[in-house]
């Protein structure tokens, strides 16, 4: 099979094209949310939900938040694992569900999981029945009948119920119902989950990994380990090279050749594009990390800053908060990567206007201050 050979730029584009950050902007959500493939549901709302600023980035204007919501509550899209999926595609995880928590010789803390779920089998059951009768219910509302603590420390401490629940859903015993503002209502899957046949574990891996690299374009067939969702692509697709980079690449081929336009994007944090950090900085030269966990004074770009896409360019980050009380979108900071010229200034603030609105909030930074 031929090598392709291509420039970082060529690269570029083929990962911005697949992530629908090119124009013309697409003009139906579920379509766009079946190329990403996911949408993760972080509720950090700094200035909106991720999922809701990723379908604002590709389809403008004309996106509500009321249209997630919608598709979510027909189950068109569901959650799972803390990521917003097309429902048909729950049939490619489905094995993984059966084969919980893993095929084969399990590392140790596979086991300790089984560990836990069965000597708190008890608490497991409880939360069936009591779902069982009064589903939908959020965590606080279900029994804690665990007799092992969850042990760890931190985000997971003393939520014993949260964590049998998310251990559960792993297993495809219960689902994310939807939601009462950010907390989470649980219900048994059967009641949620489409009534699809199981995809045997191989093809569904391989059919994962054709749909990631379809979203991401261009993506590395090997990659270090990611919690819920990989960035590499296995052999999907077909190899190549980029000019500087070393090791070999697996590109879309049907991305290959097509021309490109670009335009003014401002990202999530959590932006498809970008949430691949290593990639990121191989094909977009581009220094970033979300800081919203660091103090204050270590932070260089600020809490929630997002990163400023223009053409195939990432080229800054705006340090942004949205103040639902006061009724504005403050401006903080717009911190350039690179200099920009008068066009790039002038569609970054094009795009904070369009954000300010999109959230109907007013402005407290007039346009085209630096």
């Amino acid at each position: 099979m031929v090598v392709h050979e291509l420039t970082r730029a060529e690269a570029r584009r083929i990962a911005v094209r697949a992530q629908l950050l090119d124009r013309p902007r697409p003009t139906s959500l579920l379509d766009v949310v079946r190329q990403l493939t996911l949408l993760q549901a972080d509720q950090t709302a700094a200035v909106a939900p991720n999922a809701d600023l990723v379908l604002w980035t590709r389809l403008g204007a004309a996106y509500e938040p009321a249209d997630l919501e919608a598709a979510l509550g027909d189950q068109a899209l569901l959650e799972w694992q803390g990521m917003i999926r097309p429902a048909a595609d729950l049939a490619l995880y489905r094995a993984d569900m059966a084969d919980w928590p893993g095929r084969g010789e399990l590392v140790d803390w596979q086991e300790y999981l089984r560990d836990w779920v069965e000597a708190n089998r008890g608490c497991r059951m409880d939360i069936i029945g009591r779902l069982r009768s009064d589903g939908p219910l959020p965590a606080r509302q279900l029994p804690d009948s665990c007799e092992l603590r969850w042990p760890s420390s931190g985000w997971s401490n003393d939520r014993n119920v949260l964590k049998m629940l998310e251990l559960m859903e792993a297993r495809g015993e219960v689902a994310v119902a939807g939601r009462d503002g950010r907390e989470r209502l649980w219900d048994l899957a059967e009641r949620i989950y489409p009534d699809d046949d199981m995809v045997p574990a191989g093809e569904a891996a391989r059919l994962r990994a054709q749909r990631r690299l379809r979203s991401l374009g261009i993506a590395r067939g090997a990659s270090a380990r990611q919690s819920v969702e990989p960035v590499d692509v296995a052999e999907a697709g077909e190899p190549a090279v980029v000019e500087g980079l070393r090791g070999r690449w697996r590109v879309d081929p049907e991305q290959l050749d097509r021309p490109f336009s670009g335009r003014t994007a401002l990202l999530s944090p959590l932006d498809r594009l970008i949430f691949d950090r290593k990639r990121m900085a191989e094909l977009f030269a581009f220094d970033y990390q979300l800081e919203m966990y660091k103090p204050v004074a270590k932070r260089r770009w600020g809490y929630w800053a997002m990163p400023i896409l223009h053409g195939d360019r990432l080229v800054g980050k705006l340090d942004a908060t949205a103040d639902r009380r006061a009724g504005v979108l403050r401006v903080d900071a717009i911190h350039q990567d690179v200099p920009f010229t008068k066009a790039m200034a002038a569609a970054v603030d094009r795009g904070i206007e369009q954000l300010a609105a999109w959230l109907r909030l007013n402005l407290d930074r007039p346009l085209g201050e630096p």
